[in-house]
Order: C-alpha cells, then structure tokens, then sequence
C-alpha cells in the first residue's frame, strides 16, 4: 500500500500514548477500582457507565455496547477518522516523526497528502487563528480592539480566547495560507474561503472580529464572527459553516477551557454567546460555555452529559441563562423540553434588568455574574411561571385554560418525588382545589393522551415490569423470543417509551429476523427516534432477566406475552361490553351483531391468554 506508515512508528505510538489522557479528552473517568477506570461510553447512550479503561495495559472496553481497543482505536472511533489519519493525530501529540513506506517510484505521496484529511483542515485553521490574532494588533484591527475593550476585555484576555481581526480585503488570508502550502479545495472544504463569482477563491470572514471555535481536544475547528462596521450588509453573527470537522449541533464554544471545570463542579453554564462566555469566566463561573449559532439540542446533551458523568449516581447541573424577553422565555421553555432528556438537574437564571451576564459584568462587577447563577430557579418552576403567564386567572376560563397547559409539563416531571410538591404548587398559584390538579396531572400523564417524544414512563406496577421483560427477551434473546414477540404489535404497550422501543425493533426488521448481539442492539439503537428510547435499549440490553434459571426457554417467553397482552385485551372487552349495554338492539340490529361477533373472540382470546399466563411460572 503506498505511503504506509511504518510498524515500528505505529508500536511507537502506542507505546507513548496514555489512553487515559486521550480519553479523559472526551470522557470523565473515575475509579473503579483494582487500577481501573469507569465513565460513561461516548459511543451509545447509557444512564449507568458501563465505559471501562484498564491503564495498565493501554486499553478501552464497554460493557454497554461492545465496542472496545487502544488509543488509535478509540480516536477513530470517537473522530471517525481512519487508521493513518488517527496514528498521525497521536503521533503529533507525541512528537513523533512519522515514517512511510515507498512502493516504488513515484507512489509515494507528497507529505501534505499523507496527512490525513482532518489533520490538514486543522492545521489550516491553527494558521488562520495566528493570522486573524495578528491583525487584531494592527492599525486596521482598532475597531475590533475597541469592541473588545468597551465590554472588559483586555489584551491578555483577547490573547487566552485567541481573539483576531479579519482584514478588509479580499483574499488575504487565502493567499496567506497558500504560500503555507494549503490547496485551494482544503480551503473550500475547511470553510476558511469560498468561490468567487470570477471563479478565484476569496476569504469568508472580512472586516470583522473573530472568535476561534475548539472541540473537546483544544483542536480549533471553526470561527465565529460578528460584524463591526454598520456598512456590512451580513449577519451580526457569521460562523464556519458545516464541514469534516465543524458540526454545529456538536459544538460549544468554550467546552476546551471549561471542560475540567465542568468535571470537577458537576456543573455545565449554558450561555448565549462568545463575549458572554469570556465574561463568565473571568468573574468566577468557569464553568460557562455557547452554542455557535443553533440552539442547545441533543448532540449537545451528549458532549455535556459525558461531562458530568450524568447518571442517577452522579448528578450533575445545567443551568441555562437566558434573556428576560419573550425571546429569551421561549428559548427556556425549549431548554425545558430538553430537560427530559438527561438526568441532571436543570436551573434557570435569568437577570431582573434583562441583561446578558457580560452586560451584567460591565454594570455591576464580577460578583453580580456569580451571584445570578447562585440565584438559580428549577427549569420548571420557571417553565410553569412563564406559561401561566399567559392566562387570565382572574377569569374561571383563564384558570381551566391554564390547568390544560400546564399539567402536561408536570406530568413529565421525571423525578417522581417532585410531582407531588409541583401539583400543590400549581394549585396554589391556580387558586384551584388540589383534587382537580391531581386528575388533570394524571390524566396527562396517562397513556393515549399526547406524550413527548421522550416522556418519561408514567407506568406503575406489574404492567410496566412485564412490559420490560418483553422488550429484554427480543433485545437479548431474539432468535428465542421472535416469533412470538413480533405477533404481539405496539398497542400492548402502555409505557409511551416502552412502545418507542417496540416500534424501533419492529423497523430494524423484527426479533425473528436478528441473531442478537451488539449488530443487533445497535440497528434497534438507530431507529429510536428520540434520546430516551436509545437509553432504554442500552439498559434493557443489558439488566437481567426475572427468570429463575441461567437461560429463558420457549414457554417463559409465552408467559411473559401472554401477560403483556391480556391488558389491552381486557380493556377493549369492557368497552365493548359498554358499548353493547347502551346499544338497543332492536333499533340497531347491525351494530349490535357486529359488536357481540368482536366481543365473543376476544373473550376466548382472554381466556387462553390467563391460562397461559398463571400456568407458567
């Protein structure tokens, strides 16, 4: 294979690789015991870690999702790179000169091409931040100086955030970074220039301030930039836009600097832009970081929940800060709807003089930054004010109208010892008798009514637990279970969650059809549409079974389905059967033939389907 790098470079690698500094770039690792350590897996999504790294012998496995390897292994996996290209990152991390094998005369490739792709757009974008920040000390750059300087920020702080100047020509820095070496089309690719209409390449930042972009490795990988002349009929704010290593639903400004912060305080900062993100660090909340130009999503969930290890055992902090106006309101309450997502606890601060923390800073001094975080509000609380906002509770029609509202949002409370404390609050602030805020709570949060995409389960008792059990037999023991599972469909589901399991099982082609194991897991894994379905898999994939003995057979199987579908099949015989009573059978003779000739199957069905069920087990 031409250009090949070298084996000795490659143990060489490996050797001087530590797996846990390149892991901990993107997972928080803790002790688990006898030398190891544990974090959650940055490759599936599990509730529990289930993500062990063994140092002593430089290598990764989860336990979750089976993937497992070195720290070559791992950096391909987790920056979908391919082998050479991820050798090359570690290698230059290490300092190590890489050496590569020739073929034969002229199979060699030109060092810029044996880079790997993402290493050549990264270096590009290392250059062009050293460019950008030495044109903000030129004369040109005075603007964009001042810029800085009116919102407290000096020249040091400029220099440790990287700060630059986009020069008011044309091709300056596609010139610059030609002479370096860099082809036109990585340029392209990288974001950096773009096609003029001559067909000649030219700068995509002009005459503005700039802000370099860094994964969770400090690598920069994109740019924002704000406008700074009135004449610049552009956007306020212009970002990279998406390439090989730029996806703004994955990145947060700031993420490299707040990381081990966020780690160490349990505790992520979610604010609205650079300069914002700058002015929380400097006044003590280092735990600040931004989206770059699209709204806190679920990718992003993931980069934070790894984070802080988000689990039942370790609790972490989102506190979200917004604006005071109706645009800042609806960005919380879909901040909120997130919410149900992760498991950590969420907060709201939002300033009483409706400014943003780097106006704050300016106006009141470092110590009003951290004191608005301390004043945090719970997301629902504020969730729950904003909405009631809307309503004229003066009015018996605004209170009804508000109940509607805003009984759904505590139903999907996900902390279940809070409902209670919530629904007393709610009628509280609706004057309204608690029994009434019960019963619409509850029927919210009942199955048929309209659920979130990712409700949490509001199935109690035995239903839920055999609902489980089901899905654990087709995502553990297919070839076992498939048959049966795949005769019985989504209607005998009563969890919202647990149906979104069966109908991503369903869409990967059916437990008949699978032969188990990770392939399996991961195929049902992609079609869940939501992050909460995913979770389950992971963790139905792996809790054990209620059988009694090492290995489930045949007739468990059928016991379990014949429990999950006696439920739904009582519930249709009632109706039916009340139906029928209010039905006179002699004005509607059709309709009543029709009704007993569906009762009178499913009654049978209901017998054979006891049977089996307290015949079992």
């Amino acid at each position: 294979m031409a250009g090949r790098i070298r084996d000795e470079d490659i143990a060489l690698v490996r050797e001087r690789t530590s797996i846990v500094d390149v892991i901990s770039e993107q997972v928080t690792l803790k002790s688990a015991g006898g030398g190891n350590l544990k974090g959650l897996c940055p490759f599936h999504e599990e509730k529990s870690p289930s993500f062990n790294v063994t140092p002593a012998r430089n290598v990764f496995f989860c336990f979750g999702c089976g993937v497992g390897g070195d720290a070559i292994g791992f950096v391909q996996q987790v920056d979908h790179l391919t082998f050479p290209e991820a050798v090359e990152r570690l290698a230059a991390k290490a300092g190590i000169q890489l050496r590569y094998l020739d073929d034969g005369p002229g199979s060699r490739p030109a060092r810029s091409q044996q880079q790997g792709l993402r290493q050549r757009l990264v270096a590009a974008h290392v250059d062009a931040a050293a460019f950008y920040a030495e044109q903000l000390l030129t004369p040109d750059g005075r603007l964009a100086r001042e810029f800085l300087a009116a919102r407290g920020f000096d020249r040091s702080t400029a220099e440790r955030y990287g700060c630059g100047f986009a020069p008011d020509a044309w091709d300056r820095l596609t010139k610059h970074l030609r002479q370096k070496g860099y082809t036109g089309q990585e340029l392209v690719t990288a974001g950096l220039a773009k096609e003029a209409r001559s067909g000649s390449l030219i700068d995509r930042f002009r005459r503005r301030l700039l802000w370099p972009i860094r994964d969770l490795g400090g690598d920069v990988i994109g740019f924002g930039a704000r406008k700074l002349y009135d004449d610049d009929d552009g956007p306020k704010y212009l970002n990279t836009p998406e390439s090989p290593i730029y996806k703004k639903s994955h990145v947060l400004y700031g993420i490299d600097q707040a990381k081990r912060e966020i780690a160490k305080q349990g505790r992520a900062v979610i604010v609205e832009g650079y300069t914002d993100v700058m002015a929380c660090h400097l006044a003590g909340v280092p735990t600040a970081v931004a989206t770059c130009g699209t709204a806190f999503g679920t990718d992003h969930i993931g980069v934070l929940r790894r984070l802080l290890m988000d689990t039942d055992a370790y609790a972490g902090e989102i506190i979200f800060t917004f604006d005071g106006d109706a645009a800042g309101q609806k960005a919380a309450l879909r901040a909120f709807e997130d919410d149900q997502r992760f498991v950590a606890q969420t907060f709201i601060a939002v300033s009483p003089d409706d400014m943003d923390p780097c106006e704050l800073r300016l106006a009141r001094g470092d110590a009003a930054v951290r004191d608005l975080i301390a004043r945090r509000e719970p997301m629902l609380a504020f969730a729950l004010r904003s909405v009631l906002a809307r309503y004229d509770l003066d009015t018996a029609e605004g209170r009804v109208a508000a109940l509607r509202a805003t009984a759904p949002l505590v139903a999907r409370i996900k902390d279940r010892a809070l409902r209670p404390e919530y629904t007393r609050k709610l009628a509280g602030d609706l004057g309204m008798e608690i029994e009434t805020v019960q019963r619409a709570v509850g029927s919210a949060g009942r199955p048929g009514s309209p659920p979130s995409p990712v409700a949490p389960s509001t199935v109690d008792g035995p239903q839920r637990t055999v609902e489980r059990e089901a899905l654990k037999l087709a995502l553990q023991y297919p070839v076992l279970a498939g048959p049966m599972f795949d005769a019985v469909d989504g209607s005998a589901y009563a969890d919202p969650v647990h149906a979104a399991v069966r109908a991503a099982i369903g869409a990967a082609g059916g437990a008949g059809a699978a032969v188990g194991g990770v392939l399996w897991l991961e195929r049902v894994r992609d079609q869940c549409a939501d992050l909460a379905a995913k979770a389950l898999v992971s963790e139905l994939a792996v809790e054990p079974l209620r059988y009694p003995g090492a290995e489930p057979d045949p007739r468990y199987v059928a016991v379990q389905l014949a429990r999950l579908q006696l439920p739904a099949v009582t519930r249709r015989i009632a109706e039916l059967k009340s139906k029928l009573q209010r039905l006179n059978p002699v004005d509607h003779v059709d309709e009543h033939l029709r009704l007993f000739g569906e009762l009178v199957p499913l009654e049978q069905h209901a017998r054979a389907l006891r049977e089996q069920a307290v015949g079992g087990l």
